[in-house]
């Protein structure tokens, strides 16, 4: 039986599919800057931006690259690269050293920037931040050994994922309705890609088992839902109610945007509001897949399933006891 090193395996995608692979018996180990909380037994504290660490850390037969510093907000711009490519570097040079055969990296469909509708994994590569440079920074990093080394690697793409136990953007978005606080900016019919965790930890344990010696995939959830059908399903769920609620022009919900970007930097503290997140709340960012391509991958629930149980397990009878993570 193979042994699997996830490198950043104490965090959100890290913890879900550790416990996938714990349940299906499946030998693995954690590199992580963090304890894992649901499995200290298999977590070696490490630093991906140390070869050293790496070094002594990793003994598995395929690694998992899940380690990223990927918020909006990180003060010093050279982060994202010290981990993301940096990391990729140390990462490779371990791998080679150890004679590993097979890489999966975790990236970002951020790599496409403001990509056009239905974008698959053929589409143009332009990002227009730090986290998604360096994300396709390390890709070429990958793509390299992968060149250079008889290796098999698996860059997955995702889009933004969301689930039981995730304060990143959509849990925020459930949350500001579930709350009665959502104020709706723009016409609402641009659409959002997402990708529930169970379904992305079912396409990984895919990858791992898959034999293919290069493969490059966006993973994210069909059929895409527009932001009015998302809220109104959403507030159906939570409230027997099918309406959106309040609405805003969108040049004045940009306008409260900077507003709030005046008064963060004036009080040095990261608020809620911003303009960043208002563009992003209103354009679509909708990715097309070939995931089905995987073995005739089929995800084990449906968009609207995901929805539908992280909203109960959050809102309606939620675990106090359930790890939380925060996430962009």
């Amino acid at each position: 039986m193979k042994k699997i090193t996830i490198i950043g395996g104490s965090g959100f995608v890290g913890t879900n599919l550790c416990h996938y692979l714990h349940l299906n018996k499946v030998v693995f180990e954690i590199i992580d800057l963090k304890m894992s909380n649901k499995f200290p037994q298999y977590c070696k504290i490490g630093d991906v931006r140390i070869l050293e660490d790496l070094r002594q850390a990793i003994t598995g037969d395929i690694v998992i690259d899940l380690a990223a510093i990927h918020r909006d907000d990180v003060a010093n711009r050279n982060e994202y690269y010290r981990t993301n490519v940096e990391g990729a570097k140390n990462i490779t040079k371990v791998c080679n050293e150890k004679k590993i055969l097979k890489i999966i990296f975790f990236s970002s469909v951020a790599v496409y920037g403001f990509a056009l509708d239905r974008t698959d994994e053929s589409g143009n590569i332009n990002p227009f931040n730090d986290y998604g440079i360096s994300k396709y920074e390390a890709e070429e990093i990958y793509r390299k050994f992968y060149l250079n080394i008889n290796t098999s690697l698996t860059i997955i793409r995702p889009t933004v994922i969301f689930g039981e136990g995730n304060r990143g953007n959509v849990y925020n978005l459930f949350n500001q309705i579930a709350s009665r606080r959502l104020i709706m900016i723009g016409s609402g019919k641009n659409k959002k890609s997402m990708a529930y965790i169970c379904n992305v930890v079912a396409f990984v344990d895919e990858c791992i088992r898959d034999q293919n010696k290069y493969t490059v995939f966006n993973y994210v959830d069909t059929p895409d839902l527009d932001m009015n059908t998302l809220i109104k399903r959403v507030r159906r769920i939570l409230f027997k109610k099918d309406n959106v609620g309040i609405r805003l022009p969108y040049c004045f919900g940009l306008l409260i945007g900077y507003t709030f970007d005046l008064f963060s930097k004036l009080l040095r503290k990261n608020l809620l509001v911003s303009s960043i997140r208002v563009k992003k709340f209103c354009c679509s960012s909708e990715f097309a897949s070939s995931k089905y391509q995987l073995n005739n991958f089929i995800p084990p629930y449906s968009l609207l399933e995901g929805v539908e149980k992280t909203l109960k397990n959050e809102f309606i009878n939620p675990d106090p006891n359930r790890e939380i993570f925060y996430t962009e």
